[in-house]
């Protein structure tokens, strides 16, 4: 006779059990002092932030105990599921959505000193930071938070989406010194990747013309992002310091010289534009000076910065072939081979009221992102001016 017995998973481990109840005792518990980990999480990123350079190792363990969370995060369906088919209590939803928070504060809140660091407050990239600074805020706003776990679903998904596409943009570089271009094509790729439950839950696919469509969709979204690349901080290059010079001492690496900027003193002599580029240590990447007369694009000039110097890696590029009408404005754009911009330098060549080339070098001091001046053109200490 054939067995009709109804096999049962085995009995739960008893010590499992307890540990399982034990880590939602804590959980509960620590609920009340949520408040806590978003400055913590702050903290660790302005530490990582700042040993890039001196610490290297230390950085990198930082960004990797983001990782590791960050797949215990995306693991827990999968454990939730193995567990409950051998018998074993999963996490009650509500833990699970706490946890997930906590990571999400994690992210948002370690990646952003790397963020305010580097982004050009006077282009499209204050438009990101200030995203991310919103994404934070409402991640700490429980009823916001947890009314779009739980009924906005593809909305939840796509802030998902985008706290990976951060978290991925500034560990990368820390953990396997990749270039900017690097990291960005990885992000996009894991964003869009973790995007497709937001598109799922919109288009809710049955046949194989809409499974076709959201492939289709998820390829534009992924061109979209990559076409809107510009606006992204570069997280690990910044301008450090910057200057105009006609003269360079290629010993010391240092800009001399005073020059008037008028057209005859430019087709005489040139112009040389210094950079002081801050990398991490082992990272290896090609920056580019773009140099623009009345908005036109004349010169792009490939440069190689290696990483590691706290002061940043002193390049720079040197123009003689400037054109016989140069009068007008002129700027220098520094930008990655992505195109995602680290700052720009800004002259007026006249020859009625000349502006002047001294070498002087403008150095930018601590975590730029935090100083007001540098969201206003114009004003010393911001990325659109050399001064």
């Amino acid at each position: 006779m054939p067995d009709t017995s109804v096999s049962t998973p085995p009995a739960p481990h008893p010590r499992l059990r307890r540990l399982q109840a034990g880590v939602e005792a804590l959980l509960i518990r620590l609920r009340p002092y949520l408040w806590v980990w978003p400055p913590i999480a702050f903290g660790a990123g302005v530490l990582s932030f700042f040993l890039v350079d001196r610490q290297q190792w230390l950085g990198g363990l930082l960004a990797l105990g983001m990782l590791l969370a960050w797949v215990l995060l995306l693991g827990e369906g999968l454990i939730g599921r193995l567990l409950a088919r051998r018998g074993y209590p999963t996490l009650p939803q509500g833990i699970t959505a706490f946890i997930a928070q906590l990571i999400h504060q994690e992210t948002l809140f370690f990646c952003l000193p790397f963020l305010l660091a580097t982004t050009v407050w006077t282009s499209g990239q204050a438009l990101f930071t200030l995203l991310l600074i919103g994404l934070g805020l409402l991640s700490i706003i429980d009823p916001l938070y947890y009314r779009l776990a739980g009924r906005l679903r593809w909305l939840y998904f796509a802030f998902h989406a985008q706290c990976v596409f951060v978290v991925v943009l500034v560990t990368l570089p820390l953990l396997l010194s990749l270039t900017t271009a690097e990291s960005l094509g990885y992000a996009l790729l894991a964003m869009v990747v973790f995007a497709l439950p937001s598109l799922i839950h919109l288009l809710h696919p049955k046949g194989w013309r809409s499974w076709l469509t959201l492939l289709g969709v998820a390829l534009l979204l992924a061109g979209a992002a990559w076409s809107g690349r510009a606006w992204v901080p570069t997280a690990h290059l910044r301008l450090t310091g910057s200057a105009l010079a006609p003269e360079l001492d290629r010993d010391s690496r240092t800009p001399v010289g005073e020059l008037d900027l008028t057209p005859e003193a430019l087709a005489r002599e040139g112009l040389y534009a210094y950079t002081a580029i801050r990398a991490p240590r082992g990272l290896e990447e090609t920056i580019y000076h773009e140099w623009h007369h009345q908005g036109e694009l004349l010169d792009r000039i490939p440069l190689t910065v290696h990483g590691g110097r706290e002061a940043g890696y002193r390049a720079w590029s040197h123009k003689l072939n400037f054109p016989e009408t140069s009068s007008g404005d002129w700027r220098i754009d520094i930008v990655t081979s992505s195109g995602q911009r680290l700052g720009s330098l800004r002259f007026d060549v006249s020859a009625a009221a000349p502006q002047r080339a001294d070498g002087e070098i403008h150095v930018l001091q601590g975590i730029p992102g935090l100083e007001w001046r540098r969201m206003l053109p114009g004003m010393p200490g911001s990325h659109g001016e050399p001064g």
